[in-house]
């Protein structure tokens, strides 16, 4: 582990801490390496499979890394691309048939769905045991409470990692969430408070948004809406996480942050890409290597 002590520290004077994923995802994928060859001596493959309803840059971008990562560690990932425009009873048929795959060992849908479709009923037909990423009410209900069920969102999880993997404190620190949402925001926040932090939760009706923002010793930006975390919003020495994968127009992906603007201020920031991103499917890539751990118990 780096020793990244004054990664929150005062960063006058000198140039900001970029803290990549890339060293995060290493640790993690190198532990997973002894279990997946576990598996394979017992003729177990991990698998996941993928459900991707139309084309997003950030869904594709997604994508391409949870397959890179799945390869590095051994597992296989098999994608359901359906179009923008399927039915609720397609959806649910193909989530269903996957659910009922004993190959399949998690199952990721990706999020946010098109407007029309029905996001808890077909989240409802995955079971608990190959939800992979915190999406069934079962896994997030284990989140909350702390019972260590289930699996968390993989990219809640992945930002604890992260700034556990570069040692800012987190006992005591006064952490600002942005965004509620139950893909990152409201998770990230209960498994900060599960780290001792003291965590507020901002959206879209706070009160003087930039005054909660600047009492952060640590801010997570996971709004979805790109360049929104600008330099007067994050106070001198803080550490921004960057969640956002936002589509810049020309194909690619930004985040929330004005990366180059609060570089200024912040002690440490975390890249778009090569940030949270790729700890999120390494992250990923240890629940599917889980759940298929549990499968094969399950069956002895």
């Amino acid at each position: 582990m780096e020793n990244e002590k004054s990664a929150g520290a005062d960063c006058a004077g000198r140039e900001p801490r970029e803290l990549r994923g890339a060293p995060v995802a290493k640790a993690i994928c190198g532990a997973l390496a002894p279990r997946v060859e576990r598996l394979a001596d017992a003729g177990v493959t991990p698998r996941l499979a993928i459900v991707r309803v139309g084309e997003g840059a950030g869904e594709l971008a997604y994508e391409r890394g949870a397959r890179s990562r799945m390869a590095k560690v051994g597992c296989e990932v098999q994608t359901s691309a359906l179009a923008s425009d399927v039915s609720q009873a397609e959806l649910e048929r193909t989530l269903r048939e996957l659910a009922d795959n004993p190959a399949v060992h998690g199952i990721l849908m990706m999020r946010p769905l098109p407007p029309g479709l029905d996001e808890a009923t077909a989240i409802a037909c995955v079971p608990a045991a190959k939800d992979v990423d915190g999406m069934t009410t079962g896994s997030l209900a284990a989140t909350f409470s702390g019972t260590g069920e289930g699996f968390a969102p993989c990219t809640a999880e992945a930002v604890v990692r992260l700034l556990e993997h570069y040692q800012v404190p987190l006992a005591g620190a006064r952490v600002t969430v942005l965004g509620r949402s139950l893909v990152v925001g409201r998770p990230v926040a209960q498994l900060l408070l599960a780290c001792n932090a003291t965590v507020t939760v901002c959206h879209s009706r706070t009160r003087d948004l930039t005054a909660e923002t600047r009492r952060a010793e640590v801010l997570v930006s996971c709004m979805g809406r790109a360049h929104a975390v600008t330099a007067d919003m994050v106070s001198l020495g803080a550490v921004v996480v960057d969640v956002g994968t936002n589509d810049d127009g020309n194909g690619s992906i930004t985040g929330d942050v004005d990366c180059t603007a609060v570089s200024q201020v912040a002690a440490a920031v975390t890249p778009v890409p090569r940030g949270v991103g790729s700890v999120t499917t390494s992250v990923l890539a240890e629940h599917v290597v889980a759940a298929a751990e549990r499968a094969q118990a399950a069956a002895r």
